[in-house]
């Protein structure tokens, strides 16, 4: 009879799997908790240590690395040297191995979880036998997903065993599911250790959805979800309402939920292709939409929203006068939620906001030939290490409207202006080869609404003393930039010279 081994943490859907293996003259040999519920369901089967002669050791961790096992899975049955060597040594082949793993990312999820925790449910035996059963894919089938089960079980139906097509697909698989667990391995050690730039970087991502285009029509694309994701995030944000986030959509609402994490009061954020077209604040949710509406009315139409309070009916009815692609919020009134669902293909996805602070990883994006990373620019932003350098201080108003701007300016494509008060953006530049056309397009979008209140925010330095002299002639009254060019004592003196507040804070915060 031909043989399977089965040994899985993951028990669903498994008692009918190998009662149709069974059925196909298997036989089963099994260890610790799957025997037992296989042995429960009436299913007859064979223990390891009767097959390895040998018992289980160190609390399990030893019960599969063996001979018997291993020659079972890893010999050759077209080549008449293993045939023969099999026969002498009295190992039986194995047929079909169905394993999945110890819990390793179930268990450092957990927030109790220690160390010692993790170490133990690092599976050694599973992926051994994994691996052997894939590398001789030729002879052996290898499930280690339960979606699998039926199609293995209808080939041995049909055919009386599976295709070699299928046990290479299958075997692609089980390689990529020992790689992706022992990549969870990897990072949660490194990170125990404090290693920061492995020489090897290994990460995982499991597929989330398969998207109906890229950025356009004729490109392909996927969305990968991080294996451990934070709660704080696109990809664990819940959607409500609408059809399928597309490839931009998902880029768009990463970008806009990194802006509506540097708030704390009720705050909207409206953005539009990777940069934001109105961010407003207020003591309420519904002005707060006011105002970033306002800021640019025109850019706003097609725009991703990000409210940090849950929406209310009022707020629902504003937003639903204008077309918008998706909405994001903590939550949405019983009454607002089905305003905003009379359109059927709006996105309403619901986050968690109250993880926003939630430590961050490292970032990456792709090159050809490569990858990079970086740290967030998640800094912390402390207006009291800022830098005075003009004969005028700032006020205490003034000093809010530079920081609102500071924190805007930050999500800005580079080179990034942003002219804002204390309350909105009032104008935005953004992605321009040079700092001074950004400037000028900043002044013209915020045009009449520049007032003695509002300020001006450059993501970097000013190379000339024409972006400040810009500034001045159209009424903004102070500017927070990071400094550090030769030439900053030629803006410092523009500044002095229209009597307008500079400050420098010594950050730059470009964003390519």
């Amino acid at each position: 009879m031909r043989r399977a081994l089965v040994s899985v943490s993951d028990k669903n859907d498994l008692v009918p799997f190998v009662k149709g293996l069974v059925e196909n003259d298997f036989e089963i040999i099994s260890t610790g908790g799957t025997k037992k519920v296989l042995d429960e369901a009436g299913i007859k089967t064979i223990s390891v240590e009767e097959v390895t002669g040998f018992p289980e050791i160190l609390d399990g961790r030893v019960k599969t690395l063996n001979p018997y096992i291993h020659g079972g899975l890893l010999g050759r049955r077209d080549v008449p040297e293993h045939v023969e060597t099999m026969k002498k040594l009295n190992i039986h082949p194995i047929d079909l191995v169905c394993v999945n793993l110890y819990p390793f990312k179930q268990t450092i999820e957990k927030p109790d979880c220690t160390l010692a925790d993790a170490i133990e449910n690092i599976d050694i035996g599973g992926p051994s036998m994994v691996r052997s059963a894939a590398k001789n894919y030729h002879d052996v089938t290898i499930v280690v997903d339960k979606a699998d089960y039926q199609t293995v079980l209808d080939e041995f139906n049909e055919n009386g065993k599976t295709t070699l097509e299928t046990r290479a697909k299958l075997a692609a698989k089980a390689f990529r599911h020992t790689a992706a667990y022992d990549a969870l391995i990897s990072q949660y050690l490194s990170e125990k250790v404090g290693v920061e730039a492995p020489e090897k970087l290994t990460l995982t991502y499991e597929l989330e959805d398969t998207m109906r285009y890229g950025e356009n029509s004729h490109q392909r694309a996927w969305f990968y979800r991080d294996a451990l994701p934070k709660k704080y995030s696109v990809s664990s944000a819940k959607q409500l309402h609408g059809k399928q986030l597309s490839y931009n959509n998902i880029k768009d609402a990463d970008a806009a939920i990194r802006i509506a994490r540097e708030f704390n009061e009720p705050t909207v954020v409206a953005l539009k292709h990777m940069n934001p077209c109105g961010i407003g604040r207020a003591d309420n949710i519904e002005t707060a939409w006011d105002r970033a509406y306002a800021a640019d009315p025109i850019s706003i139409f097609g725009g991703i929203i990000v409210l940090n309070r849950k929406v209310d009916l009022k707020t629902a009815e504003k937003m639903h006068e204008l077309f918008l692609e998706i909405i994001i919020a903590p939550g949405y009134d019983d009454d607002a939620f089905e305003v905003l669902a009379k359109k059927k293909n709006i996105r309403l996805l619901q986050l968690d906001f109250e993880n926003k602070d939630e430590k961050t990883r490292f970032e990456t994006v792709s090159i050809m030939g490569g990858l990079l990373m970086q740290e967030q620019d998640v800094i912390e932003e402390n207006e009291s290490e800022w830098k005075v350098v003009t004969k005028n201080k700032p006020t205490k108003e003034q000093l809010e409207a530079l920081m609102f701007a500071w924190k805007a300016v930050k999500h800005t494509k580079s080179n990034a202006i942003v002219v804002a008060d204390d309350k909105q953006t009032l104008g935005i530049g953004a992605g321009q080869p040079n700092r001074i056309d950004s400037t000028k397009i900043a002044i013209k979008h915020a045009g009449d609404k520049i007032t003695d209140a509002a300020v001006m925010a450059s993501d970097a330095f000013f190379p000339m003393d024409d972006c400040v002299q810009y500034a001045a002639e159209h009424g903004i009254k102070a500017i927070v930039h990071p400094g550090g060019s030769i030439r900053d004592q030629d803006s410092i003196d523009m500044a002095d010279k229209y009597g307008i507040t500079m400050v420098m804070t010594g950050i730059r915060h470009f964003r390519h």
